[in-house]
This record gives structure tokens, sequence and C-alpha cells, in this order.
């Protein structure tokens, strides 16, 4: 009864006209001509909108009917009484992932790319069809059923990113099993826990990885991981390098057991609300979470918003540079733009191999419509200069888009003028592992509205966005500031963790009952849009001012020798709390000392002199997750001096940054006290 309350609240707040009683959503069409596959009709953004909002289930009954090609129709879309956190969507529906992802396609266009494997190795670029993905994928698939693998169990995935990965998650997809993805940057020790927690049955790896031009060893990380991993039956090994590693008793080769499979495997047909994947995401404490996502709705969201915040058209190629090890990789890499019969792009490499400018080469030389990146990507690339990025063609650029956390307006800036040429659309999504897909972003949107700098702006379809207060009551009208909410469920939310349930609903329902919270504050503008501030435990309350660290960060990086900016709050004897700021410089920047007086200067008249922080130390670089994303968390526990206790640090991209930073921290310290 609260989650209907709530919706019935937040629905008559909402300010769009009523639509007609039946706005229908486009069937799908995915393998015809441009323009298929459910085109946004000119002048119907807004009753979409109102009516996804204000019957949901109408909604999304239709999207998944045209969407999806099912086994035996589902009888009920959702069920809106359910207790929060126990959302159900498509209830009696049956379908297969890896069939709405591959087989639809082959039997219409088989020899329409799939993949392009742009390997770390530049210009050596590998193009599957559908054909052959489906194909490795079946015999992938049989090679698990030989050796026992079965519906519902786990595998986990330590690969890096390739055709065969990609096929890894589509063969237990295929079969039933549930795949849990492990970025093949973690730890012996991260990836065990995994495991563990899991209870996969088998691992699927490489011998070694390739990224940057080095080489990473996989096979013997998995080799220690799994000494403490009872569960695990088999390894399954394939060659990324012509290196040769140990092969112990449980370790199978995979290419020369694929060679053997059969290239056609019977899909399992799946209930709608059983488990596709687990992923797991860092906690602020604790183990991390082990985020579990079902087949049909998370699969209908991941296609859906694909194609309509990037305004995806057949024949485009999309350009998602992320991990398959993310969430990111998971829906707009794979399943996504699979599921709507799309050419992905598979990126193995980094930004910076072997220079500066591989991205736009990579553009240049794929033919990029949409290009999928992270602001530490984008401002990592800004220091190198505009020369590296006006070397190379990005006329085939349509949409550009941005993931990870927010982006700030100077990096904004060069992305959208250097490198879109201030003709493409700039799309800065807001969204989470536990959504399954974006959830705020500029697009879609009225044909050619307005489009503001480093703000994700509009609901996506069926997304209805609270700001709540600290009484836990619905803040009402525009230019205001809250704890951001989401008032009715939407079919690509997760559903649990995994074995944890009361985690769950601890984590995303209790804190304001009835809506799902997620952990982020955001301001509504005074047109209705939304820009997020940053996580609630980055907010700081100085002199009873609340304020988000991302607006001070923001301020900062305008000073054009400040690339990367951190800012954590901490306790202060007379305002309660303060501001710490961690600044990364330009390489050989000169007077560090008056680029400090210059910050709080622009601090002070960007926000207000409140807001100017008491200290400002400069590091190297910042804590950062594999995804892009910094740990405030840790600089937080830095500067209140508790690094005895650090928790999760199994996401870091180099957790030797932490000492680092202590070391930096300590010498400050002692400094000022002197």
């Amino acid at each position: 009864m609260a989650l209907a309350a709530a919706r019935a609240r937040t629905l008559r707040a909402l300010s769009l006209p009523r639509p007609p009683a039946r706005v229908p959503v486009p069937a799908r069409s995915c393998c015809s001509q441009a323009g298929a596959r459910g085109a946004l009709p000119p002048g119907e953004y807004r009753a979409w909108r109102e009516r996804a909002a204000r019957d949901p289930a109408g909604f999304w009954a239709d999207a998944a009917r045209g969407w999806l090609r099912w086994d035996s129709p589902f009888h009920t879309a959702w069920q809106p009484c359910a207790p929060a956190g126990s959302a159900r969507w498509f209830l009696g529906g049956r379908l297969n992932v890896s069939v709405n992802c591959l087989d639809q396609h082959v039997e219409k266009s088989p020899n329409r790319v799939a993949l392009i494997w742009e390997r770390d190795e530049p210009g050596t670029a590998v193009h599957v069809t559908y054909r052959e993905l489906l194909d490795l994928t079946c015999r992938l698939a049989n090679t698990l059923k030989k050796y026992g693998i079965q519906k519902g169990d786990r595998v986990a995935i330590y690969m890096s990113v390739s055709p065969l990965s990609v096929a890894a998650m589509l063969a237990c997809a295929r079969i039933g099993a549930v795949h849990n993805v492990v970025f093949a940057g973690f730890s012996a020790e991260s990836l065990a826990g995994r495991i563990m927690d899991s209870g996969c049955k088998a691992v699927i790896t490489y011998n070694q990885g390739v990224r940057g031009g080095r080489t990473t060893e996989l096979k013997a990380t998995v080799d220690e991981a799994v000494k403490n991993c009872p569960s695990i039956r088999h390894v399954f090994v394939a060659q990324r390098t012509d290196n040769k590693v140990q092969m112990g008793d449980r370790d199978i080769s995979l290419e020369e057991e694929m060679t053997k499979a059969d290239s056609i495997c019977t899909p399992e047909s799946m209930d709608s609300e059983d488990m596709l994947f687990m992923l797991y995401t860092s906690g602020s404490t604790g183990k991390p979470k082990g985020i579990i996502h079902t087949q049909a709705g998370y699969l209908l969201y991941a296609a859906f918003t694909h194609k309509y915040v990037f305004d995806y058209q057949q024949g485009d190629i999309f350009g998602c540079v992320a991990d398959i090890g993310w969430i990111t990789g998971h829906s707009y890499v794979v399943y996504g733009p699979l599921c709507n019969g799309a050419t992905s792009v598979l990126f193995e490499s980094t930004p910076v191999y072997p220079d500066p400018g591989r991205y736009w080469e990579v553009v240049q030389r794929l033919k990029i419509n949409q290009f999928y990146g992270a602001p530490t990507a984008i401002r990592l690339l800004l220091n190198y200069g505009e020369e590296w990025v006006k070397k190379y063609d990005r006329s085939s650029l349509k949409v550009l888009g941005s993931v990870g956390e927010p982006i700030n307006k100077e990096a904004w800036q060069w992305f959208y003028e250097v490198v879109g040429e201030g003709r493409c659309a700039l799309v800065d999504t807001w969204w989470q592992t536990e959504t399954g897909g974006i959830c705020i972003a500029p697009r879609p949107s009225e044909e050619k509205a307005e489009i503001i700098p480093a703000m994700a702006m509009r609901p996506f379809f069926g997304i209805v966005p609270v700001l709540m207060d600290e009484n836990g009551e619905v803040i009402e009208g525009n230019d205001v500031s809250g704890a951001l909410c989401i008032a009715q469920p939407w079919p690509g939310m997760a559903r649990t963790i995994h074995g944890d349930h009361q985690r769950f609903i601890d984590s995303y329902f209790k804190a304001f009952p009835g809506y799902y919270f997620t952990g982020d504050s955001a301001y509504r503008s005074q047109k209705g849009y939304y820009q997020i501030t940053g996580r609630m435990d980055d907010i700081i309350n100085i002199s009873g001012h609340r304020l988000g660290t991302a607006e001070i960060e923001d301020a900062m990086a305008d000073h054009p020798d400040v690339p990367e900016t951190a800012v954590v709050g901490y306790p202060h004897k007379i305002k309660g709390e303060g501001a710490f700021a961690f600044i990364v410089l330009k390489e050989q920047t000169p007077r560090v000392d008056h680029i400090k007086e210059e910050l709080k200067t622009i601090v002070a008249s960007k926000i207000a002199k409140y807001a100017v922080p008491d200290h400002i130390l400069v590091v190297k670089r910042l804590p950062k997750t594999r995804s892009g994303k910094i740990m405030r968390r840790l600089l937080r526990k830095v500067v209140t001096e508790q690094s005895s206790n650090m928790g999760d640090v199994t996401t870091l991209d180099d957790p030797s940054v932490v000492k680092e930073i202590m070391d930096a921290y300590q010498k400050y310290k002692e400094k000022s006290s002197s």
C-alpha cells in the first residue's frame, strides 16, 4: 500500500497533460530497413512519457510483446501491489535471451556484423557476424553441458573483452546457467570471494589478457583463486596469446573442446523471472553485493534504452568502450545492442595506447556512430590537448554518451565541442548496476529539445523520479534539491542481492518506504530537469548549509591546471563539517600554492565563501574503480584518520594508490602543524 500511495502522490504532481487512453508502443521490426525497431514518432515523447508513468503495466506490456520473442506469452505485465523490493514483471512468460540476441537476427540477416573486436593491437579489428556468433555460442554452450553445467548453475567468467567472452555470456543464457562476470583485473582474492559467494561450478578464462601493450596472467590468477573454492569443478581455458600455461586436473582446453562440439544447441525456455546473471558491486561497508538481474525485464529495458537514449538506427556502428565486467558492458556492449540487431564494438585496449588518439583513430577507422565512454577517460584525454582528436575524421559520430559518474562542465564542453564538433547530441546518462539500464538522460526528448551541459535532465520512459527531504517527505516544485528516489518499479531493476534479500530491502527500500532509494542526491532545476549532485554520503553540512561535494569539484575543475578533483567532508570544530579537497595537477605545473589560492577564489565566486575547502592536498592520482568512479569514501577515511578500516577496496584499479595518498596526507599534516 505504501508503494501505491507513493505513486499516487507523485503522479498528482506531474504537470504533463493526460494522454489519450492508449498510446501504442511501436512494434518491433529490428531486421528491416533504417528507421525500424520502433523509431519514436515525432511529437510523441510527452505522450509516451505520460503513459509510461500512469500506466506502466500497459506501456511495458506493449513494448514486451512487440520487442521480444516469446516461447510462451506472459499473462500479467506487472503486479503493482507487490511489497517493496518484490516487483515481478511479465509473469507466466517464457523466452530465451540468446534467441532474442542471436537466432532471430540469423534468420533474417545472418551475415550482418554483430561484433567488431577492436583488439589491443592497433589495426587488427576482427568482425564477427551474427551467424558466426551463434555458432560460437552454441559450441561453447554444448561444451558447458558436456561437463555437467545445467540450468541454474553459476559460471564465473574471468576474461578480457572479446567475442569469446560475449559468447560465454550468451552460452550461459542459452542453457539457463547464471553467469557471474568478474572484471579481468581483480585479484585472486577478489575473484575467489565472488566465486564462493555465488557458488560457481566452473570458471571460463583466458591463458593471458592483453591490454595497453601488456599481458596479464589470467589463468595464474584463477589458479590462485580456486585453491579456496571447493565448488569449482572445471576451469575452461581459452588462448588469447600463444604463450603456454600450466594445465591442472580440472583445467580444460576450451577451444579444443569447442571444435568437437555440435554447432546447434537447443535453447532452454526460461521463465521471465529466472536469474539471467549476477554482478557484484562494491558496498560502502561489508562484502561486495551480488546484484541479481532476471531474464525478460532486464533484456527489454537494456534494448529499449539502447534504442531511444542513443537514437540507434539499423546500420549504425555502436561503440561503447566499457569492459564487459561492468554493468555498462553488460547492457550496452552485449545485451542491449545484440537484442536490437546492432553492430557493437568490443574495445580491448586503453584510451592512451599506443597514444592518446586511440579512441578517435578507432572512430575514424570503424566509422563509429555512437560513442559511449566515461568522464574519467575524457578528463584524461583533455590533458593531452586537441591535436590528438583533430588528427582523425570523426564525421561518422552522431551521438556522444557519458557514463559512470557526473561529468564536469569543462570535460562536457571539450567532449561536445572538440570531439563532437558541436554537432553531436551529448547524453550524460545516470543509472546504476541495480537499475539495469539508463534511467535519466537528455534523450529521448521532443525533437531537437535543449541539452544542458553536465546535466542528465530527463527521466526515461517509466522512470518517475522524486526528491525527498530528511523527514521522508516528497519535495514539490522546482529549483529544489533532495535525495533522489524512484516512485515506481520498472522492468530492468534488480530483483535482489544474492543470498541476502534483507540487505537488498535495507539498502534500497528502507530509507524512504514506498520508494526505491538511489543513494544519490539530485537537483531539480527551474525547468524540471534533473542534475545528479553526488552520493548522499558525499553531502557536506557546512554551518547548516547542505552542499554536494560534486558542486565544489565542478567549480574547481574550471581551473585550467586542475584536470581532476575530489572533495570530501571532515569534522570541523566550529562549522560542524568542512571541505577537504584532493586535486591532481597537470604535469610540470608550477606555482602550486598560487593555484590553491586561485581555486579558493573560484569556489567562493561560483558557490559561496562557506563552500571554500579548508584544505587542498595535491596528489598524483585519485582512487578509482576499474569503471572509472572515484572512491571518495576512501578519501574520507584518510582525512578522518580511519585508514586502518578502509573496507572493501577490491574494485580499485590500483590499490597501491591508497598508501600513496595516505603518505601524502601525512606529509601535509606534518607540514601544516609545524
